[in-house]
């Protein structure tokens, strides 16, 4: 699938490590990589695959597309193709679970967010905003940066003042943490500690995840700035190909069962191929809903209209 398809091969560790460790109560706010981040969070293949295909069956019904996955069933807020712009998004989420908790004395509201994004967001106000604030209130949320050393073409190193993000928690009164971001097991338990603190009112966490993304910035980036010597570098240090070496080590598995593994995810694969491949295009009746609101009185349809029952306002009908 080629053009603005944001991959998250090499990035693997750190979607699984964290988000198998939540809820489904919990809230997940992703990038434009939030194809991996969906799955993780448990929105169906089928949903995920037709959401790229464009098609009506789609977590999106065809209108996110690739960089905008969004799941209200499974409390994934969004992907967002902007850098930072999700993170006010999960600050908030944060802020309604401690409200909800402590004001409203809701049974049961103890929900965490994780909010992901790459190192190139961490040169941008929001991200600082937002740590002031979730530190200030002590809000349910853990920061996770998936610092890939890249920002589509610019150097991680050449844009930034100080290379480690981590330390920028302590400025702010929270913890940073710094994590290898290809070893599944190291980012689970990073994760779990920071998710049980936030789960526990303590307050948020901010982790650096030190990984590599093995394609361009995107399928339609030639991907001719770095090194060659770096990417064959990371390429050997392959999150999947690693765990399956330490389930081997340790006799965790044979390479039957994984095999067997393999073979379940090829199915499920051709399975949300085929389902999204023969579902059908978004109706042409839906191109105005999610778009506007729909004020008391007026009445904005799917045809693009609005009946105005307002006395104040013109009588009849108007296109928008």
């Amino acid at each position: 699938m080629f053009g603005f398809v944001h991959l998250y091969n090499g990035q693997e560790a750190v979607s699984t490590g964290f988000i198998k460790l939540l809820k489904k109560e919990d809230y997940v706010v992703s990038t434009y990589r939030d194809h991996v981040h969906a799955l993780s969070k448990g929105v169906p293949a089928r949903e995920v695959m037709s959401e790229l295909f464009g098609k009506a069956t789609g977590c999106c019904r065809g209108q996110g597309g690739s960089m905008h996955m969004f799941s209200k069933e499974y409390n994934l807020l969004g992907g967002f193709a902007f850098i930072g712009e999700g993170i006010p998004v999960a600050t908030g989420a944060a802020f309604s679970s401690k409200y909800r908790r402590e004001v409203l004395k809701e049974p049961g509201a103890d929900e965490v967010t994780l909010a992901f994004f790459g190192d190139g967001t961490c040169n941008n106000g929001q991200f600082y905003e937002c740590l002031n604030m979730a530190a200030l209130w002590k809000l349910p949320i853990v920061f996770v940066v998936e610092n890939n050393l890249w920002a589509i073409g610019m150097s991680h190193l050449r844009a930034t003042s100080d290379p480690q993000i981590w330390k920028k928690g302590p400025a702010f009164g929270m913890p940073g943490v710094h994590v290898d971001g290809m070893d599944v097991l190291k980012v689970r338990e990073v994760a779990k500690e920071a998710i049980e603190r936030a789960r526990r009112g303590e307050g948020p966490t901010l982790v650096e995840c030190e990984t590599y993304r093995f394609r361009g910035h995107s399928l339609a980036d030639p991907d001719e700035l770095r090194d060659p010597a770096e990417k064959a570098h990371y390429a050997g240090r392959d999150p999947i190909t690693a765990f399956k070496k330490y389930l081997f080590d340790n006799k965790l598995a044979s390479e039957q069962e994984l095999k067997a593994i393999d073979k379940k995810i090829d199915e499920l694969l051709d399975d949300a191929i085929e389902f999204a491949d023969e579902s059908p295009l978004p109706p042409r009746s839906q191109l105005l809903e999610n778009v506007f609101a729909d004020p008391k009185g007026f009445g904005i349809g799917p045809d693009g209209k609005y009946r105005c029952e307002d006395p104040k306002f013109t009588q009849g009908t108007a296109h928008v």
